[in-house]
């Protein structure tokens, strides 16, 4: 088992890798950095290995494809992911990974959107998508984070091994913020600064058709974690609309006891049935959701009692405590 595990998920970054994995070796030089190659073509590998990198294959494309199979394989008790672009310092990596073993932080999130991403950043439209993004989880979730996309993160054992990892592209980030959020782990955010690709290295990101698959994560997200809201918006809105067609209807039989428009009363009739359908459909839904998150408290417990029993400790705080003798 690792003290700290480093882990870099990787396609084609050859113009990067090397120097990203001598800057984390030597902000921590207690990790063991793992390199992922994820079908790279460009010679990523041997950059890597001869950086001095652990190098490690995942044949299915998709960078949730490649955190599954890190998250499965890798035991240790604080885990440090960053991107292989260089576009996030080494320098924040210690104070990341202070947070988790000696705060009990889960997930603790490397924030670009208060510092310099803005700036440094050449692509408008990834700004744009960011602010979408945070703005929609923190309004739907209540919560108040800063930065849900960033790709610098640090985590628990407990959270590694928890965590159902269900996206194959970029839209995990997305996935496992909402995860901890709904889950109630312990999340703390870190500013680090943020610097562009250097010259020769791409983005794999398309800014249209993976920011379209990251709205359509958070719509799905939405509906599995806040079924009720969700099935309740959608019920709303088409019972007011059957509401708004039902009225003139109903005033035209008031003033001439005739109804005229059969179709469109019938039509008022099965949009109020399916708005009360929708509303029954969420409160089952959100029955269930909480039922599940109770039996996840429990596995949660479970999972946290393995990992005592292998030694591996929760963060350090918890290791200083066993050496305090006890008062019987």
């Amino acid at each position: 088992m690792d003290e700290i595990a480093v882990l870099i998920p990787c396609y084609n970054e050859s113009a990067t890798i090397e120097k990203v994995v001598s800057d984390f070796r030597r902000a921590l030089p207690e990790a063991v950095v793992y390199v992922y190659d994820n079908n790279s073509t460009d010679g990523t590998d041997e950059c890597a290995r001869r950086a001095g990198a652990v190098v490690r294959y995942e044949p299915q494309q998709g960078k949730g494809n490649v955190i599954r199979s890190m998250f499965r394989e890798i035991d240790a008790a604080c885990y440090l992911m960053v991107d292989g672009d260089d576009t996030y310092p080494a320098e924040y990596a210690r104070e990341l990974v202070r947070a988790v073993q000696e705060r009990g932080a889960d997930m603790v999130i490397g924030d670009r959107l208060s510092s310099t991403y803005f700036t440094e950043n050449k692509r408008p439209f990834h700004g744009i998508g960011n602010r979408l993004v945070r703005g929609l989880v923190n309004g739907i979730f209540d919560a108040r984070l800063t930065d849900i996309m960033t790709g610098y993160r640090a985590f628990s054992p407990v959270f590694v091994k928890t965590y159902p990892v269900l996206s194959r592209g970029f839209e995990i980030e997305t996935e496992m913020t909402i995860h901890a959020l709904d889950k109630n782990f312990h999340i703390e955010t870190i500013p680090v600064a943020y610097r562009d690709r250097p010259e020769g290295s791409s983005s794999k990101l398309s800014t249209f058709t993976d920011g379209f698959r990251v709205l359509s994560t958070l719509a799905r997200l939405f509906r599995d974690y806040r079924p009720m809201l969700f099935f309740g918006i959608l019920g709303a809105v088409l019972m007011l609309l059957s509401v708004a067609e039902f009225i003139p209807v109903l005033l035209e039989f008031f003033r001439t006891h005739l109804v005229a428009r059969f179709p469109t009363l019938i039509a008022c009739g099965f949009g109020a049935l399916t708005a009360l359908l929708l509303w029954s459909c969420g409160l089952i839904l959100e029955t269930v959701g909480q039922k599940q998150r109770q039996q996840f408290e429990i596995q949660l417990n479970m999972v946290r009692l393995l990992l005592a029993q292998r030694g591996i400790p929760l963060h350090t705080a918890d290791a200083k405590r066993e050496d305090v003798p006890h008062d019987v």
